[in-house]
């Protein structure tokens, strides 16, 4: 018996975004994965901590989500990431991968 049942394998070339920035209070340094995989979301992956998540248009609203994901301590700071989102991001449209 196999270990392990390997639910995909898949190889894609993509594009990767690699940007920092800074905010009043905060530096940010982050690498955003545009794949086709993940309902078209955009990996985005902090290169200082290593966290890591899939963002769409709303949970880029969701300023606790942010908070909580890139366990960012002050709301003000999570807002200013939203905004740098919202204006980096692609608003993309959800696309249904499983029947």
């Amino acid at each position: 018996m196999e270990l392990f049942d390997k639910l995909y394998d898949e190889h894609e070339n993509v594009k990767v975004r690699f940007i920092g920035f800074t905010t009043e209070q905060t530096r940010y340094d982050f690498g955003i994965i545009y794949t086709n995989m993940f309902f078209g979301k955009p990996l985005v992956v902090c290169m200082q901590t290593g966290r890591s998540t899939l963002l769409d248009p709303k949970e880029i609203e969701d300023i606790e989500y942010l908070q909580n994901v890139f366990r960012i301590p002050d709301k003000q700071q999570a807002a200013d990431l939203a905004e740098f989102f919202r204006d980096t991001l692609p608003q993309i449209p959800f696309e249904t991968q499983y029947d």
